[in-house]
């Protein structure tokens, strides 16, 4: 947004979650291949190259091109990296533990996104008053997660523990095997639902995370609130964080403590009914500290409801292919929320954002209703007194 891009190519820079999408096709290979603190630790590393070349790659003439190509890779890179931390989750974890840390574990996950859209975006805010230099500003913030990819690689290679289960498949499991993952998850029983309800779950927040933040930038006369890079990025990474930390703990704790089947629906209504806020904020223009206050609110319903879809996808994932399972699951829901991204910036142009947020709203009905059809057999309902 701050280098000149609309909203419509915003909007259609969602085609980056097409790793995620295309990662259930390779997620057998990390379960065949090493072990998953390999995988781990290897992507780790070549995350960190590939931001020094994006950080490189901004103040050229060719910056669009050359950036989305990183981007890309950097999509890809993580995306395996997402399979091999996943596969070791589970397979460090029973599954009551899992539930009960979900919470945690969704809180950094939701923490990264944050210091991505938030403490990054405050640097990059500092750098531009400072020194006046949009492109200079962003290529030094682009080397910060480098730094950190860098710390986490060398740290890793020290710390991260290994499991007893995290071993190579290979010497158990053969090459034909490979497909076997994917028959063995598309013939769940209740799969048609439990696939609707993963791609339709996040369908209003596919649409809303696109256009929140050129929302928040846009000034008054395109129907945004005019708040300046810094403004925005201390809106996700200070009230947001706090209510984002608060709302992933309750969730985990609340599952373990009470099942994820009595759960799942009111932590549903809690991730969707916070995007009343910003039909609120479009329609009103509130102060900055107030814009605050709201997005903390949608962060904190966010903790909660992520934090149940996380779980059921893991209660889906069955042995012997557990990280294959959560890849493939977790390949619908990027689906689910690339395809809407896709079309987030045409549409909000067309509506306008009141009109757009109102849409957004009507679209998380569909995956609230889906809850009511999914399977909880099996284990599902795990938890206290079920």
């Amino acid at each position: 947004k701050r280098m000149g891009m609309s909203n419509e190519f915003i909007g259609l820079t969602s085609i980056l979650y097409l790793p995620w999408v295309l990662k259930m096709f390779w997620s057998p290979l990390v379960d065949i291949k090493k072990t998953r603190r390999y995988w781990i630790i290897s992507t780790q590393l070549m995350m960190a190259v590939l931001f020094a070349a994006l950080a490189l790659s901004i103040p050229t003439n060719f910056f669009i091109p050359l950036t989305l190509g990183l981007f890309a890779a950097i999509a890809f890179i993580s995306a395996t990296h997402d399979i091999a931390v996943d596969g070791y989750y589970m397979l460090a974890l029973d599954r009551r533990r899992q539930a009960f840390y979900i919470g945690v574990r969704s809180l950094f996950y939701r923490l990264a996104l944050l210091c991505g859209q938030g403490l990054l975006v405050v640097c990059a805010g500092l750098l531009e008053e400072s020194t006046c230099r949009i492109p200079l500003s962003w290529m030094l913030t682009m080397f910060i997660p480098c730094i950190v990819f860098t710390s986490a690689f060398m740290f890793h290679l020290q710390a991260l523990p290994r499991p007893p289960e995290d071993t190579s498949a290979e010497t158990t499991v053969s090459k034909s095997d490979f497909a076997a993952a994917f028959t063995t998850y598309f013939s769940q029983p209740g799969i048609v639902r439990i696939v609707l309800f993963i791609l339709l779950y996040r369908l209003g927040e596919a649409m809303l995370v696109k256009m929140a933040s050129p929302f928040l930038l846009d000034g008054f006369s395109a129907g945004g609130l005019g708040l300046s890079t810094k403004d925005v990025g201390f809106a996700y990474g200070t009230a947001g964080m706090l209510s984002l930390t608060v709302g992933g703990l309750a969730g985990g704790w609340c599952i373990a403590r009470f099942g994820l089947k009595r759960c799942i629906w009111p932590m549903a209504i809690m991730l969707n009914a916070p995007d009343l806020v910003y039909i609120y904020m479009s329609v009103v223009r509130p102060e900055v500290w107030l814009v605050y206050v709201l997005v903390a609110c949608e962060q904190f319903g966010y903790g909660l409801g992520f934090t149940a879809f996380s779980v059921y996808l893991m209660y889906i994932a069955q042995n012997p292919y557990k990280t294959s399972h959560f890849a493939i699951s977790t390949g619908l829901m990027a689906l689910g929320m690339m395809v809407p991204g896709l079309v987030s910036g045409y549409l909000q142009q067309w509506l306008g954002y009141t009109g757009f947020f109102a849409l957004v709203l009507a679209l998380t009905v569909p995956g609230m209703l889906m809850i009511f059809f999914l399977p909880f057999d099996d284990g599902h309902g795990a938890g206290r007194g079920e």
